[in-house]
Order: structure tokens, then C-alpha cells, then sequence
């Protein structure tokens, strides 16, 4: 069975953070281990607090991973700050593991889950090291400095961020006004890129969406898929994933991250290119 690790924060209403991620591995058919980085008080009405999990403990977990599993890919999430960052920099350096890195900022409600200060870190430390990064457009605008309106604006972000060494870029698209579709938009440093399709869904019940596709794909990398086929999946996973939500809470409810399998055959994602 492969085995994949994802690093991130705990959300303890289960719709996103750790808790999805393991979900999402369960449901595509790999080992989920896991490296805490810090605990959520939160539901689907928004984040109460926040307590940062200390550098030497998240660095004691991720050894002990590495120590004994034969990791296949691995992503981060929520990382939180600048210390927390340099931590697992440090410790994927020399890693041959593909690294997905979905840079959380913001939390549905609007809570920020990424200090101000962290943003240098993640650019300057994490993204150099990354197989694949993978920001919505107001993570995207905070890492580039510029703001995106268009796809030429996407086009223009995502090139800086290959510049960091990333491999490949997918900035999703869902912020962008489209009442119809949700395109994603995917560039590789070798100069290929190509745009993904599907239906936008009209439901407040989205929380988790960025940490459940990142971690669909980091299921999909870990089981040997290639990177584009990979990418095209777990964009399936998230489709069903959001068109058969769940309404629970109060608030914004979570994705189901269990559609996949029963639903994957009824899933259509449209290829296009990206000018």
C-alpha cells in the first residue's frame, strides 16, 4: 500500500485541515500518516482560536514518519508561521519525496491561518523545495505581490512562482467572476500548461475545498499517477466532492469527501489551453 504524510493543522469540525486530508486518503485507497502543526477551535461558523504546535514537537513527528514509512508524497497546509515553515524546509531538504504545497491563508470564515511574516518564509523557504503549489487567487495575489483579474494576470503569477523553483503551478480559479464554470489553470516549468473545466455549483458548502483537492492530489502522486493525469483527478475529487456536499453545521458545511468512488464515472472535467 503506499503511504502518504500530510503536515497541517487540525480542524476540529472535521471539514478540512487533517481531518479531511485523512478522509481523502482513506477514500483514495492510501495510508495517511500525519505531522500536526497546530490545533483549530472551530466549526463550520468560523475559527475560534488557534494554538501553534512547538517547531521541535512538529520536527519530532516528521522524523518519526520518516524514520519508518516508505512516504510516497507528501503535502502541507495550514502552516501558520514563519518558524513552523523553516521547520519542515529544513527538514524536506535532501528529500526526494514529491512535496505538494497548498499555502492556506485564510479560513472559509474569513479567519487568517497564516501570519503575515510567514508569507517570506513560504516563498523563500518552502516553494523552492515544491513538486507542485496549488493557491486560489487571493493566496496567489498574496505570494506574487500583483493583483489577478484575468487570465493573463494568472498566466503572469504563476510564472513567478516557477521562478521560485516550483515545478508546477495550479492556481484554481473559482475566485475569478464566472457564474457558470470553475476553471483551474495548471502551468509546469517545462512551458506546458493547460486549463480544467466544470460546472460551478452554487452552495455555501465549501469549507475544506483547498485542502481536500491538494490532498487528492497528493493520494493520486503517492499512487504513481503521473503529475497531469494526478491533477485531472483530483479536480474530478473535488467536483463530486462539492456537488454532493453535506449540509451540516451552521455554517459553511463541508465537502463529501466519499463521493468519489460512487460517483467518479459521472464526472467530467474539460481539458483546455490557457491563453
Amino acid at each position: 500500500m503506499h503511504i502518504v504524510t500530510t503536515i497541517a493543522g487540525s480542524d476540529s469540525g472535521g471539514g478540512a485541515g487533517i481531518q479531511a486530508d485523512l478522509k481523502t486518503f482513506q477514500e483514495l485507497d492510501v495510508f495517511g500518516t500525519s505531522v500536526i502543526t497546530a490545533l483549530t477551535a472551530q466549526n463550520t461558523q468560523g475559527v475560534m482560536d488557534v494554538l501553534p504546535i512547538e517547531q521541535a514537537f512538529i520536527n519530532k513527528q516528521f522524523h518519526a514518519l520518516l524514520e519508518d514509512f516508505p512516504i510516497s508524497a507528501i503535502k502541507t497546509g495550514m502552516l501558520f508561521s514563519s518558524d513552523i515553515i523553516r521547520t519542515i524546509a529544513l527538514a524536506m531538504t535532501n528529500l526526494t519525496i514529491p512535496l505538494i504545497v497548498d499555502p492556506v491563508m485564510i479560513a472559509k470564515g474569513g479567519e487568517t491561518l497564516l501570519q503575515q511574516e510567514a508569507v517570506e518564509a513560504l516563498r523563500n523557504n518552502l516553494l523552492p523545495l515544491a513538486t507542485i503549489v496549488t493557491p486560489n487567487i487571493p493566496e496567489a495575489e498574496t505570494l506574487t505581490a500583483r493583483k489577478i483579474e484575468t487570465v493573463s494576470d494568472i498566466r503572469l503569477a504563476a510564472q513567478s512562482l516557477l521562478q521560485l523553483g516550483v515545478q508546477c503551478v495550479i492556481i484554481k480559479g473559482g475566485h475569478l467572476a464566472n457564474e457558470d464554470f470553475a476553471i483551474d489553470y495548471v502551468f509546469f516549468k517545462d512551458g506546458k500548461s493547460f486549463s480544467m473545466q466544470t460546472s460551478r455549483i452554487a452552495t455555501k458548502n465549501t469549507h475544506g475545498t483547498g485542502c481536500t483537492f491538494s490532498a487528492a492530489l497528493t493520494a493520486f502522486i503517492g499512487r504513481q499517477m503521473s503529475i497531469e493525469q494526478a491533477i485531472i483527478e483530483a479536480k474530478k475529487f473535488i467536483q463530486l466532492a462539492i456537488t454532493h456536499n453535506l449540509s451540516i453545521g451552521h455554517g459553511n458545511g463541508p465537502t463529501n469527501h466519499f463521493a468519489y468512488q460512487k460517483f467518479k464515472e459521472s464526472c467530467e472535467v474539460i481539458i483546455g489551453e490557457t491563453q
